[in-house]
């Protein structure tokens, strides 16, 4: 089964899988948290869609409370916190667990993807980034603290999109 066929479900709890919510576009996938130090990376993302849309890239945001309780919120809640503190305008999945044995598949599929340093397996933190090609290859993994505008996440957008 390809990355694209995994069935996930909207933060208003639509079932849909990746590939009909990327739309042929390929997308950087992150988990993350509202009440979080690393939370203002949304801006970042924000940034990262608009500058990339029309070349065919998105962002999907995963809501995750498995990192010391850092997104309690309602699907409402996460929501409304989402667009108006930071403008999201990209789509967010359900809240997910990322690891352990509840893990979803979609995150069981981007965990054995390694890192930068060869770092495979568990989700570190909030805001790990999976950045996956229009046909569903996870490209490149970046940790929590690499900034979403980082050269080296620009650069591998780039050659993604090339």
């Amino acid at each position: 089964m390809s990355i694209l066929d995994i069935p996930v479900n909207t933060l208003d709890g639509e079932p849909t899988t990746l590939g009909d919510l990327l739309g042929g576009r390929a997308a950087l996938v992150v988990n993350v948290a509202s009440r979080c130090g690393l939370t203002p990376q949304y801006a970042g993302l924000v940034r990262l869609r608009q500058t990339y849309e029309q070349r065919g890239l998105t962002v999907v945001g995963v809501p995750c409370n498995q990192f010391m309780g850092q997104e309690p919120g309602s699907a409402e809640e996460i929501k409304e916190f989402c667009s108006t503190t930071y403008g999201v305008d990209f789509p967010l999945l359900e809240k997910t667990e990322v690891n352990g044995p509840g893990r979803h598949p979609l995150y069981t599929a981007l965990t054995e993807v390694p890192d930068a340093s060869g770092e495979a397996g568990d989700i570190q933190w909030n805001f790990e980034k999976f950045l996956v090609t229009a046909d569903g290859e996870v490209a490149a993994r970046f940790r929590p603290r690499v900034e979403p505008e980082a050269p080296e996440i620009v650069e591998a957008i780039e050659k993604v999109l090339a």
